[in-house]
């Protein structure tokens, strides 16, 4: 019997070794396909070795009005002068600009950079961990600095963007990179941003009725997710209590005290809230607990109005380029978003990657373009890009605007940087030269040099 059935049992067995030899041969083509397109070979700066001064230019300071044939000067990666007829120090670089644009880096207010790569291979996914409550996670430190997505994003003038984590109830801390380094501690502008909370959905207020109101399972979960928040801030502050007073006996949690800054005012929330109930419980939350509160998201924002003014809360508009949040908006309730947040007096920026559209964010001054198309002033589409998100994420300090002290984080532009038409030709990130090239523009020369070579050997 065993005679017989042997030379089929061979063959079975063979067949099951040449499948799984395939599948491993498969398993590291695509494992050396992704770390081959995950890997940039773009060479990042170096510091700075001598001042360079920019001359003959028009400055967008931002902070004040432009300054026409006027000059930069940056030494150290530091702004060191800014005006007019300007004196050049010695063994300086002299960059005659010759009428072109000078403006300090577009800041992403949210995104994913440095997490993500290809929505369909789950390797290159990196911005969401297991769990509800991950207040220790930390995005910096899982950032690719060799992401081809950096380089592309850079290209547009968007030097700087915060890098956030998902998923869960509290996602971790989001944190500000460069866009420009050889490692995620070379990028890191500041570590520690905001804690990222995914704002539940919860019950409205009860009626004035005698019949029972029935609650819908995701408000009952919402609800439930409220708890578990409420809980994590009572458990961070009993616990630092405990570490104040007897920190041998209290053993070490790394979730909550990592909950320490958060709950001390230190560190804000970030939460994601997109309609009315959601940012009136996630505001009324920050102000039981006495903590600050960022809105990310806010397509409702205008309705909180008074509540958001009342506890100077800032909104983070998650796109412009959006669809209606309901059937029965106003088919540019996206558009004319940011202008009626600034005529409603709260204080906002514009994010260009919504939640998970990171590989966009180049995007980034093409929805300023339009919130600007749609009623927001000229110059305040500009800031809401530049300067506001720096102070909506506390890095206003160092970047934002061209000022005498601030990082040198600028580029260069032929024209207006929220025209699709306009290159941006030079940049800087803390007086580290950024080189521009990047995956669209060598594919762009490659092909534009395959239908050259088609047209010059004519019909085959």
């Amino acid at each position: 019997m065993y005679k017989q059935s042997s030379p089929a049992r061979m063959a079975r067995l063979f067949r099951l070794w040449l499948f799984a030899g395939a599948g491993l041969l498969a398993l590291q083509f695509q494992a050396s396909s992704a770390s081959h397109l995950l890997a940039s070979d773009v060479i990042p700066g170096a510091p700075q070795k001598k001042p360079v001064a920019l001359v003959n230019g028009t400055i967008h300071t931002i902070s004040g009005a432009p300054i026409h044939d006027g000059s930069l000067i940056f030494d150290k990666g530091k702004i060191s002068e800014i005006g007019t007829s300007l004196t050049v120090p010695e063994g300086c670089q002299v960059i005659d600009l010759k009428g072109r644009h000078v403006y300090p880096g577009m800041i992403e207010a949210h995104s994913h950079t440095g997490l993500t790569e290809f929505s369909s291979i789950r390797a290159t996914q990196d911005f969401a961990e297991t769990g509800s409550l991950n207040p220790n996670l930390k995005a910096h430190v899982g950032v690719n600095p060799d992401s081809e997505l950096i380089p592309v994003t850079r290209a547009n003038g968007i030097l700087l963007a915060l890098s956030a984590p998902a998923g869960g109830l509290v996602s971790g801390r989001a944190s500000v990179l460069q866009l420009d380094g050889w490692t995620y501690e070379d990028m890191t502008l500041r570590p520690d941003v905001a804690l990222v909370v995914n704002w539940p959905t919860v019950s409205a207020a009860p009626r004035r009725s005698r019949q029972p109101q029935a609650e819908s399972d995701s408000e009952e979960t919402g609800n439930q997710a409220l708890k578990e928040l409420r809980d994590l801030f009572e458990r961070a502050r009993a616990y630092q209590k405990a570490r104040e007073s007897n920190p041998a006996e209290q053993r070490f949690d790394i979730r909550l005290d990592s909950m320490i800054p958060v709950v001390g005012g230190q560190i804000p929330l970030l939460v994601a809230a997109t309609r009315a109930r959601e940012i009136q419980s996630a505001v009324s939350f920050a102000a039981e607990q006495n903590v600050r509160i960022i809105i990310f998201g806010g397509h409702d924002a205008v309705l909180c109005a008074d509540l958001l003014r009342q506890y100077s809360v800032p909104v983070i508009v998650d796109a412009v380029h959006r669809n209606p949040l309901r059937t029965h908006d106003d088919y540019d309730a996206a558009f004319t978003l940011p202008d009626r947040l600034r005529r409603a007096g709260i204080k906002f920026c514009i994010s260009g990657s919504s939640r998970d559209e990171t590989w966009n964010t180049r995007n980034l001054p093409f929805h300023a373009a339009t919130a600007a198309a749609y009623g927001l002033p000229y110059e305040e589409a500009v800031k809401a890009v530049t300067i506001y998100p720096a102070e909506i994420l506390g890095i206003a300090d160092r970047v934002g605007s061209l000022e005498k002290g601030k990082d040198a984080t600028l580029f260069v532009c032929d024209g207006d940087p929220l025209e699709t038409e306009t290159q941006v030709e030079l940049a800087w990130i803390q007086g580290r030269t950024v080189d521009l090239n990047n995956r669209h523009k060598q594919l762009y020369h490659k092909y534009s040099e395959k239908y050259r070579q088609l047209k010059e050997s004519g019909p085959q």
